[in-house]
């Protein structure tokens, strides 16, 4: 079975009830493929995803930034699954390379926050990717790989997991993977997975690029075979993020 082509918009720290509402109605308007091509999730901050749940078109689905490792309690500052579940929010992002970095993250918490939400049924857009300095040593592969590694140790299910790799070093520079390189990666990726976890998931799993995605280059990035859609930053927020939704129609034979 084709793996349905997914696009994702993180919003990350930014808008104003007025800018949401602008964004809400651009993509409502907006003419893109139907769900059986097309898979949209947008991630707004945790104060507007009830609003933008309320107003968005019912074939597009919304995501939260992040969620808590475990059970809800005395974590301030946190939001956990449960929270998540009871607001209805199907999908979370976890792992991204700025919480990694900034944060420092790692790849063993990220594994267990991936887990715990898998457990409350929410569905999971898991980060990955090397920082330039690790791709120029040449351990790209060897960096995504131990990031999946310490994920497949702590998940038997992945009908709810799909990968972004995103190269750090590509995320709000305008610095971009080539479609080749992108295409290298995600292949060594599910070569991984194939000798790592199964030849099943490996063949069903969604691996899809981030990294300075726009709508320019979005349709000869979303030809390559391995690559099976988006995680846009900064694009998400702009009109051109309907064209990148509309590369997906490059996959349709």
């Amino acid at each position: 079975m084709a793996r349905k082509f997914f696009v994702g918009g993180n919003w990350k720290c930014n808008g104003t009830t007025a800018e949401v509402k602008k964004i809400v109605t651009t993509l409502n308007e907006a003419k893109v493929p139907g769900q059986d091509v097309v898979e949209v999730v947008v991630s707004p901050p945790y104060v507007f995803l009830p609003l933008v749940k309320d107003l968005l078109r019912p074939d597009f689905h919304v995501a939260a930034q992040n969620s808590w490792v475990r059970k809800g309690g005395a974590y301030t500052g946190e939001i956990s699954a449960e929270i998540l579940v009871n607001l209805d929010i199907p999908w979370v992002i976890l792992g991204h390379s700025e919480r990694r970095q900034l944060l420092n993250e790692s790849n063993e918490f990220v594994a267990d926050k991936v887990a715990y939400a898998l457990s409350q049924g929410l569905k999971v857009i898991a980060c990955i990717g090397e920082t330039l300095e690790q791709r120029e040593a040449g351990i790209t592969l060897n960096v995504v790989a131990e990031q999946t590694k310490a994920i497949a140790a702590k998940v038997t299910n992945w009908d709810n997991v799909v990968l972004a790799y995103e190269p750090v070093w590509a995320i709000g520079t305008g610095k971009v993977a080539s479609p080749a390189q992108a295409q290298e990666v995600h292949a060594d990726l599910r070569k991984w997975i194939h000798e790592n976890v199964s030849a099943d998931v490996a063949a069903s799993v969604r691996i899809i690029y981030g990294g300075s995605v726009n709508g320019g280059n979005s349709k000869e990035l979303a030809g390559q075979p391995d690559l099976d859609g988006f995680l846009v930053g900064g694009a998400s927020l702009k009109p051109e993020f309907v064209d990148i939704i509309n590369s997906a129609t490059v996959k349709k034979n």
